[in-house]
């Protein structure tokens, strides 16, 4: 039997695990595995490329969920979700952003953002239909829509404009082919956070072409030194023109959990939960409560942004006494920052990848390339340590790359 003939060709065809270009990460984790053969166990790694918390959630939201799995009620499938979960939404919705006047219409969970982004183009995308998506960023719905013949128009976050998306700049025939626009702020991997004068030229640009604006709010409440969270959703007009996504797994920490919700448009809402319908059958009733309970404590974010906020004041003073230009993001967890040029020793690099590799293999330390628009590393403060060990790990990270002895 061929079965090498049979796979679809949104996956590659034939040439299904032959020639596939290598996942990013995946291609991380060879250099991973690469760099434990060279290094000594007590030279060990220092994992500034992951992208998710180092801490488990509250115990008081794993209690709740300890106590409501026992219950036989929860047995059931949860569909769309359940009522208690869409409430805390809302709830948390009108809390945090000051955003008013929602009901259950507007409101629906999912099984994580990368689940919800992933059944967007389901909704929308016919063949040779666009979306844009912003670059760098999470291309999950750009990839789906490419697997219903849909087309992506990359949008780039060029430094120069502030890493805000210039939407004039999109061509006027992809504007009239164009259903969805995906934007992401607090931005990943920039840290760059949205304005509400930039949301509403996102709302002028989505009301003037007719496309649906899907906000990844994932990084939401993670932001530093009096920047108060944004809505989307808070901007005049914006429930119109689309919905947003939040997610628990960054502000909670409860990313192994999947559970997520959509706020927004009634129809946007209604159309996504028809899909789900034939996709899913919802998460596990206990987590959701568990999830009701968190969102109905937003407090519980606090001890996560004093904690980020104090690594990234560590972090960029020991980046800048490296040579790198940096400044403290405004939002998420990363550190965005253009590659060095070459070293003092001869090497020259052409991209982030290779700077990336180049770290790793020579100083164990696990960073992420970016090379969409422009070539830059993200650094993250997820990386594993206790309070008393956070400064240990940063002065070993800047004593280990300025041995690298970059130029820049």
């Amino acid at each position: 039997m061929d079965i090498q003939n049979l796979f679809a060709d949104r996956i590659g065809g034939r040439e299904f695990g032959i020639k596939n270009e290598v996942y990013k990460f995946a291609l991380i984790k060879q250099w991973k595995n690469e760099a434990q053969k060279k290094f000594p166990n007590d030279f060990k790694l220092i994992d500034m490329g992951v992208g998710e918390p180092d801490l488990s959630a509250d115990k008081s939201i794993v209690n709740v969920l300890a106590k409501e799995a026992g219950k036989s009620e929860n047995r059931f499938y949860a569909d769309n979700g359940i009522n208690e979960f869409r409430y805390a939404a809302i709830s948390y919705m009108k809390n945090v952003f000051g955003v008013k006047d929602l009901t259950l219409n507007n409101v629906i969970h999912g099984i994580g953002s990368k689940s919800i982004l992933s059944m967007f183009p389901l909704c929308f995308i016919n063949k040779g239909d666009y979306v844009i998506q912003t670059v760098p960023g999470y291309p999950i719905m750009a990839t789906n829509a490419k697997y219903l013949g849909g087309k992506v128009y990359n949008l780039p976050l060029n430094e120069n404009n502030n890493f805000y998306p210039d939407l004039e700049s999109i061509p006027g025939e992809v504007c009239e082919r164009a259903k969805l626009l995906y934007i992401n702020y607090p931005n990943n991997p920039t840290g760059q956070v949205a304005t509400k004068e930039f949301f509403e030229k996102v709302v002028y640009f989505a009301k003037k072409n007719n496309i649906i604006v899907i906000h990844d709010a994932a990084y939401s409440t993670l932001v530093y030194d009096g920047e108060k969270p944004l809505s989307f959703l808070s901007v005049e007009g914006a429930i119109d023109v689309g919905t947003e996504i939040y997610s628990l797994s960054k502000s909670f920490n409860m990313t192994g959990w999947r559970l997520g919700f959509i706020v927004g448009s009634e129809k946007v809402i209604s159309a996504y939960g028809a899909v789900k319908d034939n996709i899913d059958s919802g998460q596990f009733r206990a987590i959701q409560k568990a999830g009701a309970f968190a969102l109905e404590n937003p407090r519980l974010i606090k001890r996560n942004i004093e904690r980020y906020s104090r690594r990234f004041d560590l972090l960029v003073k020991a980046l800048r006494n490296i040579g790198f230009e940096c400044k403290k993001s405004k939002g998420t967890f990363y550190c965005y920052v253009k590659i060095p040029t070459r070293t003092k020793s001869g090497i020259v690099f052409n991209n982030a990848k290779e700077v990336a590799k180049y770290i790793l293999l020579n100083a164990n330390i696990s960073v992420i390339p970016w090379d969409e628009s422009g070539s830059y590393l993200r650094f993250s403060v997820t990386f594993s340590a206790d309070e008393t060990n956070e400064r240990k790990v940063i002065a070993e990270t800047e004593r280990r790359l300025k041995a690298l002895e970059f130029i820049f």
